[in-house]
């Protein structure tokens, strides 16, 4: 049996292994969302042909050859605007948590994004109320004083429970399962 061709794949796909980086996710607000103007290319091509006639020449070319591809759509500085206005909104979303945070000033992985924000300061929702309850809930909470017999679906605190089972005490040990007869 011949492993020349199982070794040879195994090779390859060694040798493969070492150039392949691992993709990386990326945040979606801050690339380019694929904005291309044009592309330039340079190819270099040759080309042999064999005439197996009573000479038997041989003909060879090459080529050299530039290539410019403009891409259909908005022009691109409407695309990079586009763009730079995406990341603005997205680092005027951030930037107060940024700003919250001290000690990422002190830290120099985030130095770029320091500066980014430096001097950005959001505008504050005042419309929560000043304890850890919503809205819907302080909402709720009133509608249950003005109609106390109303049963609110999913409300576990008004009213007792229909059901006969309660809720063992947290010190309560459970009784172990029997064994199976074998």
């Amino acid at each position: 049996m011949n492993y020349y061709f199982t070794g040879l794949i195994i090779l390859a796909l060694t040798i493969l292994a070492l150039f392949v980086e691992p993709a990386y996710p990326k945040n979606e607000y801050l690339n380019d969302y694929g904005v291309r103007c044009g592309e330039f290319e340079v190819r270099t091509d040759k080309r042999e042909t064999d005439y197996n006639y009573s000479d038997s020449s041989t003909n060879e070319q090459q080529y050299l050859s530039f290539t410019y591809r403009k891409y259909l759509g908005t022009d691109c500085k409407t695309a990079k605007e586009n763009v730079a206005i995406k990341q603005q909104l997205e680092l005027m979303k951030m930037c107060g948590r940024v700003n919250s945070n001290p000690s990422l000033a002190y830290n120099s992985n985030f130095d770029l994004l320091v500066s980014k924000c430096r001097g950005v300061t959001p505008a504050r929702d005042n419309t929560r109320p000043s304890d850890s309850q919503s809205l819907w809930d302080d909402m709720k909470d009133d509608y249950k004083k003005e109609n106390p017999d109303v049963k609110l679906m999913n409300d576990k605190l008004i009213g007792p429970s229909k059901s006969k089972l309660k809720m063992p005490p947290k010190d309560y040990i459970l009784p172990l399962p029997k064994p199976k007869d074998e």
